[in-house]
């Protein structure tokens, strides 16, 4: 019994090791933790770095702290809340264009707190955030003096709010043994951004996001955030009518001469574009064909006179002309003068065939001339394809914005040197209007409609065509005795004629298509309607085009 005694008194022992180890094991288990979290990993910035949040989002890139200021990079500012910031590259020049003024500032401009408002670095441009601020209407909370630095830009509008009921922590993951981000105190107001079953991802007093216990919030509403500002207002100036335009294809000073002619077939017209303007070079130089005696005769017959410039010349690289701001001001101040000596009623930009990075180009030449144009009272349309995904950086939503009118050019649905077919079926010109509405409001949006259509013949060795107005089109079925059909998809009549020359085939523009194109503007109230090209179509023509 004696020997049994050491036994037990150490199996008893090891009952009470196990014992205790479990049972801290247990009590580990349930007690929070209270280690901080490393705030520099977890908003990934360190020193004068600056993590950026954009709808309380952690951002994939970072803004920098100097000169006592905040700067934020200007290509994320573009692509994310404001891409009216400009940067020329060639001159090292910030351009802003605001409804009746254009400003500019460069490496030496200062603002208020003698900081400079942009820093040029070797691979990025930064804009100080008091200068967004000012231009940009988003909520902006700054946390530039904390140890890790970060920034917080929010849109407006409404959020989930909760309030917290006592005391606790802030946490990196949900989980009571997850690293502490900040300690809340009680009645501290945060937004809630994505609720669980027992955790909530919160933005906290302080800019901190984390997570936090649900039993921890309550008093949990829907609350409306707004800046109060007034929204910038670009002033349109449009016709108190609806628009019937037609481009009267000028090519030498004798065309001027043809204005009767072209109008003589006409019904309705009210406005005149006649093709005056062409680049010419890279330095913003451009053709004129304009006459003042023409556009007095045009006034006397009640027909306003927009006039074209195009960039059809292959001397003119767009990309480049419209990339140096010191050249768009030439060029605007050039077409300026030309509206006030030849009393023009508007200006019509043609720019087609651009490249892609002329896009952002384009657009800051349309914001500069359409302020000119608004100080002089005059009006600014822009002729666009058929919305489409290789287009997308005419941003014809931003053009819905800064100019008068948006025109569609609803034709060359198949073109020279591409697939036979029609030259603006009903669906093609359907869904050019519909996407274009979904980003410029239909006040502003005209649709173009052409008086032409394509002859197309096919051999064993080729397939061409040859463009053809609506006159000559019907004189080309008659002569050749073609039998049309008529195809209730396309809206168009259809025939076809084999001859020793091939086989030749026509989709027919004429009265009865254009008539539905025409009920289509008329059923999305549209601005107006646009005809390319004058002299290419018949009375009979201009007898679907009327708006009454």
């Amino acid at each position: 019994m004696k020997k049994a005694v050491p036994v037990i008194f150490a199996v008893g022992l090891i009952f009470l090791i196990v014992l205790g180890v479990f049972g801290y094991q247990a009590i580990q288990r349930y007690i929070p933790a209270t280690e901080p979290a490393d705030l520099s990993e977890l908003y990934q910035a360190e020193g004068n770095q600056i993590a950026v949040f954009y709808n309380y989002e952690l951002q994939d890139i970072q803004g920098i702290f100097e000169n006592g200021q905040t700067y934020l990079p200007l290509s994320w500012v573009n692509e994310t809340i404001n891409k009216r910031f400009y940067w020329d590259s060639t001159e090292q020049l910030l351009v802003y264009t605001l409804p009746e003024q254009v400003v500019y500032a460069d490496a030496s401009t200062k603002g208020s707190n003698g900081a400079p408002l942009i820093l040029v670095k070797k691979d990025e441009v930064y804009l100080m955030l008091g200068l967004i601020a000012n231009y940009t209407d988003v909520e902006i909370q700054s946390f530039d003096k904390a140890d890790v630095r970060r920034v917080f830009l929010n849109e407006w509008g409404t959020r989930t709010t909760a309030v917290t009921a006592k005391k606790g922590y802030l946490r990196v993951k949900g989980g009571i043994k997850s690293p502490v981000v900040s300690t809340l105190d009680k009645e501290m107001k945060v937004t809630v951004l994505e609720k669980m079953d027992n955790w909530s991802k919160v933005a906290a007093p302080g800019g901190n996001i984390g997570y936090i216990e649900n039993k921890l919030l309550e008093s949990e509403t829907e609350e409306a955030f707004n800046s109060g500002r007034e929204p910038l207002v670009y002033k349109s100036t449009r016709l108190d009518e609806k628009v019937v335009l037609g481009w009267h294809q000028v090519t030498n000073q004798n065309g001027n001469k043809n204005l009767d002619k072209v109008l003589e077939n006409t019904d309705g017209i009210n406005v005149i574009s006649p093709t005056w303007f062409s680049l010419t070079d890279n330095s913003g130089s451009y053709q004129s064909l304009a006459s003042r005696e023409y556009v007095d005769a045009a006034h006397e017959k009640g027909i306003q006179v927009w006039a074209l410039l195009d960039n059809f010349s292959s001397e003119v690289q767009t990309e480049k002309l419209l990339a140096s701001t010191t050249t768009r001001r030439k060029l605007i101040n050039s077409l300026m003068a030309d509206v006030e000596t030849y009393d023009l009623d508007g200006l019509n930009m043609d720019f087609e065939s651009l490249k892609q990075e002329a896009g952002v180009h384009y657009i800051q030449f349309l914001r500069e001339l359409s302020v000119a144009c608004r100080e002089k009272g005059i009006i600014l349309s822009v002729d666009n394809y058929v919305p489409a995904a290789y287009n997308q950086f005419y941003d014809r939503k931003e053009q819905g914005i800064v100019v008068d009118y948006v025109i569609i050019m609803g034709y060359d649905e198949h073109y020279a040197g591409g697939e036979p077919g029609s030259v603006a079926s009903l669906v093609y010109v359907k869904n050019g209007i519909e996407k274009t509405l979904e980003e410029v409001p239909k006040e502003k949006v005209i649709n173009g409609v052409p008086f032409y259509t394509r002859i197309w013949t096919e051999t064993e060795t080729e397939t061409k065509s040859e463009a053809v107005g609506i006159a000559r089109a019907k004189e080309w079925v008659k002569e050749n005795k073609v039998e049309l059909y008529w195809q209730e998809e396309l809206g168009q009549y259809y025939g076809e004629l084999e001859s020793p020359a091939g086989f030749s085939y026509v989709w027919l523009e004429e009265e009865d298509s254009l008539k539905l194109k025409m009920e289509l503007i008329r059923s999305y109230d549209l601005a107006g309607v646009a005809c390319w090209k004058l002299g290419l179509e018949d009375k009979e023509t201009w007898k679907s085009l009327r708006w009454d």
